[in-house]
């Protein structure tokens, strides 16, 4: 069965298909290329598309538009309450999402902005039918690269409204990449940047194709950044015109702003190609003309502040695909904003004069890109990689969000994580998931949470649970979790509406990654310190208790240590927030503590397992040393004879080597070791026969812990 792809746009949307080894726009019903992606209703009947933008001016309050820039938001967001004031139709609140009321076979009735979208593809699927001769149920449908999961899930169910089986939902840069890949199949490998700036969503992705791969280095971009932008700023120039010129307040009056609105979109079209346009507009308001001309520079003086965020963004992008503008072959232009001749001028400077490629129609690239992924999922032409646009992580600690998928990583990807209890006993998990590029998840953007039940009670710590994330070549996000021991398992699909990532949070993680970073860098490093502390306090208290029960250190020993790591682990928990040098000096107190006691079990335990055979064999000579002399004499300092011999001198020497592993009063444990076996009777030759077999064991311990110091410190 034939499969289409179709750019659903803010303003405009298109569809294509890809046959006899090409992918073909296909015309609406009136034989246009691209269809605005309007519905309109009346007393009679329902309107879609070129029919539905003609009723824009008078039957405002029933005309729906720029409904992309709604889909998968929530009512109370910032941008979406200053999109509705300038909006002709009615918006309700409807559980913190928006809902459309129109008046429609004389009764009010509402739609939510994925119903609106389903009509606008319901008119394509239709053309569609009608060019192929056959029944269309598979589609690849294209989002902008930086909608976020509640965005995407939403525009996926537009589609099944529709009865489009999605075959996939891609980017629209990587699409726009996709048509210029064919078009260009014999030029070898390059490296291009998709500048896509449309009526409502504006993004920048930087691409490789090498070998029929296309795969994205790094992409950027704004959700709420188009064409529509600059009719507003437009809308909002004119308004206060009018009102000035005739002392009155259009604000308020939503038909002669959708008037004025239509005016601005055609006027701004006209100085694409022209130095001056004119509107005009009988009876705008209260009976009162309004005429005035308006020239291209001051349309670019006006919406300077847009152009710029564009390149900045261009920028940016190619940075984080560590590609220098020089080594970028191509600049596509893609969307039908970039036929304004300021952005054509701003990009080609910054690229130092090179060339735009203006070969693809901007208006159909993405359209053609998509149609032409729909006939590779069948016969795999060619390999896509994509990219997720922000950091996927889960919070720990309460407030810091440990990433699992980092922003730029390839798509589809699972990547798995464990995370443990933070409570002794504790027989839950609350599972948080959070989208942005900061250390805490206060400023990044909460995208939904679950519970995992039925953990085996345990010590905080000791419980594992297996986190996993995984990405779908649709860029939508599913997250489970499974207890290693219970084996109870949970998962979310994140697709809560009322948890989006809106444009200004986009704008703001991006910004305040960049102004923050130090910031950030110190809530990691406290964050580490904290670990490594309560890690190290934890280890030390499971293995005071276990060596207790191994009779391998005495109770006093054991009850010392428990005692501390739990006061540790007190401060820990009233300290959260504590500095990470405090943090660091109270591990160092803590291990000064320890590592005295443990030190011991080098010589008389730990040293059969880490030497060589011939050494082992040596130490076999203490097993029973414990009788001769208590563990803490060994490891005590001891200050020798005079009379000491030159061999207790030699060894004091060695042991004070600064290279050296293990604590300073290791060689002092020889006179120790010494003087205990006098004591118990044995000759002085016997003893010093003992000891110089000690001196082979020492020697040969600090050669070994030199080879191992890291691994040994952790202990």
């Amino acid at each position: 069965m034939t499969a289409i792809g179709i750019d659903l746009g803010t303003s405009y949307s298109c569809v294509a298909v890809f046959r006899n080894n090409r992918a073909e726009i296909i015309a609406n019903d009136e034989g246009n290329r691209v269809t605005p992606s309007c519905v309109s209703f009346t007393d009679t009947e329902r309107l879609i598309g070129d029919e539905a933008k003609s009723e824009e001016s008078m039957n405002y309050a029933n005309t729906l538009l720029q409904i992309k820039r709604l889909i998968g938001r929530t009512y109370d967001e910032e941008i979406v309450q200053k999109d509705l004031k300038l909006l002709g139709f009615e918006v309700l609140n409807k559980d913190n999402k928006p809902q459309i009321q129109v008046n429609y076979l004389n009764k009010v009735t509402t739609f939510y902005p994925e119903e609106v979208s389903a009509m606008v593809l319901t008119h394509l699927k239709e053309a569609a039918e009608a060019y192929i001769g056959s029944k269309v149920t598979d589609a690849v449908i294209t989002v902008p690269a930086y909608f976020n999961d509640s965005q995407r899930k939403e525009t996926k169910h537009a589609g099944e409204i529709a009865g489009f089986n999605v075959l996939q939902l891609l980017n629209e840069p990587t699409a726009a990449a996709i048509a210029y890949g064919i078009e260009n199949e014999d030029e070898g490998a390059r490296n291009i940047l998709i500048f896509d700036l449309g009526g409502g969503t504006f993004d920048v992705t930087v691409m490789s194709i090498k070998n029929n791969v296309f795969e994205v280095k790094a992409t950027g971009g704004d959700t709420h950044l188009g064409g529509e932008d600059l009719d507003n700023r437009m809308v909002d120039y004119f308004s206060k015109m009018f009102n000035e010129m005739h002392n009155v307040n259009m604000m308020n009056s939503k038909r002669a702003l959708s008037r004025l609105r239509v005016a601005c979109e055609a006027a701004k079209k006209k100085l694409s190609v022209a130095t001056h346009a004119k509107i005009q507009i009988d009876g705008l308001y209260n009976g009162i003309d309004f005429k005035t001309t308006f020239s291209r520079a001051t349309f670019e003086n006006l919406n300077n502040y847009y152009f710029d965020k564009t390149i900045k963004t261009v920028e940016k992008t190619l940075t984080e695909a560590m590609l220098d503008k020089n080594k970028i072959d191509d600049v596509v232009l893609v969307g039908g904003s970039t036929r304004i001749p300021k952005i054509r001028e701003m990009l080609q400077k910054f690229f130092s004069g090179k060339t735009l490629y203006k070969t693809i129609n901007p208006d159909e690239a993405v359209a053609l890109g998509a149609a032409a992924q729909a006939e590779n999922l069948k016969l795999g032409k060619f390999i896509l990689r994509d990219i997720v646009p922000l950091s996927l992580g889960v919070e720990v600690d309460g407030d810091f969000m440990s990433a699992v998928i980092l922003k730029n990583t390839k798509i589809p990807t699972t990547r798995t994580i464990n995370v443990t209890t933070a409570r002794d006993d504790q027989t839950t998990l609350n599972i948080s998931i959070y989208q942005g590029e900061r250390a805490a998840t206060i400023d990044n953007m909460f995208l939904g949470a679950f519970l995992l039940e039925g953990i085996l009670p345990a010590p905080r710590g000791v419980a594992s649970v297996e986190l996993c994330f995984e990405i779908d070549s649709s860029g939508i996000l599913d997250v489970s979790a499974r207890d290693m021991k219970s084996g109870q398992k949970n998962k979310i699909i994140i697709n809560d509406e009322k948890r989006l990532l809106a444009e200004k949070d986009i704008a703001r993680m991006t910004a305040d990654a960049e102004k923050f970073k130090q910031a950030d860098e110190e809530l990691r490093n406290q964050h580490k310190s904290k670990n490594e502390l309560e890690d190290f306090a934890l280890r030390t208290k499971q293995s005071a208790q276990d060596l207790y029960s191994d009779q391998k250190i005495t109770k006093h020993e054991e009850r010392h240590l428990v005692e501390l790591c739990t006061e540790t682990l007190t401060w820990l928990d009233l300290n959260k927030k504590a500095n990470p040098a405090v943090l660091k000096q109270k591990k160092i107190e803590l291990e000064s503590i320890a590592h005295p006691i443990f030190s011991q079990l080098y010589l008389f335990d730990h040293t059969k397992t880490n030497l060589p055979k011939n050494s082992r064999e040596n130490c076999a000579e203490f097993d029973n040393v414990e009788k001769f002399a208590d563990a803490d004499s060994i490891a005590a300092t001891w200050s020798p004879s005079p009379n000491s011999s030159t061999d207790d001198s030699t060894t004091f020497s060695n042991s004070n080597n600064e290279n050296r592993a293990g604590p300073s009063n290791w060689g002092n444990g020889r006179s120790t070791l010494r003087a205990s076996l006098i004591s118990t009777g044995q000759n002085e030759q016997e003893s010093l026969k003992k000891v110089t077999s000690y001196d082979q064991v020492l020697k040969s311990l600090r050669q070994k812990l030199k080879n191992t110091n890291d691994e040994e410190e952790d202990f």
